[in-house]
């Protein structure tokens, strides 16, 4: 699990065939600021050796949190540690639970689909007005009657008339018997198919402001295996999420509100809320924090539903979901936000 403690930039300024040319790039680590220092001189030496061999490469890398999904390592400063579990805070000020080995899969509702457009009744029916009209003129043209036109017209009209509007109210009958499923619906049925081709699996669901959330149970995994990608496909996983767990080795869980769902409306300070702060602005930090936890301490971040498939638990897993659910409140009634 990529998630270090320490962060430091490496600069190098030379000049290649004239031009000035400025190589900046990121270091961490574990142990200490001077080894995350060290890093990053390191990365930054190697990023201007593959520049002067004629690679086209960014001359310096972004400052983002949550970049994991990308290659680099979550940059979220670490708030607390239960063994190889970590908690961290998030980019805009959330809390994040980050695992190495107990599964979590989030499954954002897709959006809705369009509901299909009903065919009214005015373009057969104009078209049946427009074939009883030219019936009726050959009708005309043939017998010379302008009585027997009206009448070929008038059976020709009330048989097309007739045949489109019984065939169109039988289609919004059907329709009222059976709506489409919600993307809910969806959701949950893809995880019933999930459980009976995997009966040995034992999930937790949990429902999110955006979606659910499925911690499995039953034993560890590692984000890499080929189980992993099997479930994440099967069940609909968020293809970010999806790529994070790849890049970083790591599972993890928002388990706390997102601020602008409680009345935050500011970001986290100072901007852009990325870890480290300079020593200066940690107290502008805290303070958006305190303001920010008061605000949380009314709310959870997902809702127990029920667990399902196999009952079998690994003492691992169950360690984590316990601290899963006391963080985000899934078993408090609260709001989830």
């Amino acid at each position: 699990m990529i998630v270090p403690a320490h962060w430091a930039e490496g600069r190098i300024q030379t000049v290649i065939d004239g031009r000035q040319l400025t190589v900046r790039r990121f270091g961490w680590s574990d142990d200490s600021p001077l080894a995350a220092q060290a890093h990053a001189d390191e990365r930054t030496r190697a990023a201007l050796a593959r520049i002067q061999a004629g690679e086209t490469l960014p001359r310096r890398e972004a400052k983002t949190a949550y970049n994991g999904a990308d290659g680099m390592p979550i940059r979220e400063q670490i708030v607390r540690r239960e063994g190889e579990t970590l908690i961290t805070r998030n980019g805009y000020g959330a809390l994040c639970l980050n695992t190495p080995d107990v599964l979590f899969v989030d499954i954002d509702f897709e959006e809705e689909e369009a509901a299909p457009r009903r065919k009214g009744k005015g373009l057969p029916r104009l078209l049946a007005v427009v074939m009883a009209v030219l019936a009726a003129a050959a009708a005309a043209a043939i017998t010379r009657s302008a009585l027997s036109a009206a009448g070929v017209g008038a059976v020709v009209l009330s048989l097309l008339w007739w045949v489109p509007g019984r065939r169109q109210d039988k289609v919004e009958d059907d329709s009222t018997q059976q709506a489409p499923a919600t993307p809910e619906q969806r959701a949950r049925q893809r995880i019933e198919r999930f459980i009976f081709q995997h009966p040995d699996w034992h999930l937790r669901l949990y429902r999110t402001p955006a979606g659910l959330r499925a911690l499995a149970m039953h034993r560890t995994f590692s984000p890499n295996e080929t189980a992993v990608a099997d479930c994440f496909h099967e069940l609909g996983a968020d293809t970010v999420y999806a790529r994070m767990c790849r890049n970083q080795n790591c599972f993890r869980a928002r388990v706390s509100p997102k601020p602008w769902r409680i009345g935050i409306d500011d970001h986290l300070r100072p901007r852009p809320g990325v870890w480290p702060v300079a020593l200066e602005r940690m107290d502008e930090r805290e303070a958006w924090v305190s303001r920010y936890e008061r605000a949380a301490a009314g709310y959870a971040a997902c809702t127990f539903i029920e667990a399902v498939g196999a009952a079998e638990v690994h003492p691992s897993a169950e360690a984590v979901q316990r601290l899963h659910d006391a963080l985000s409140g899934a078993q408090s009634g609260l709001p989830a936000a």
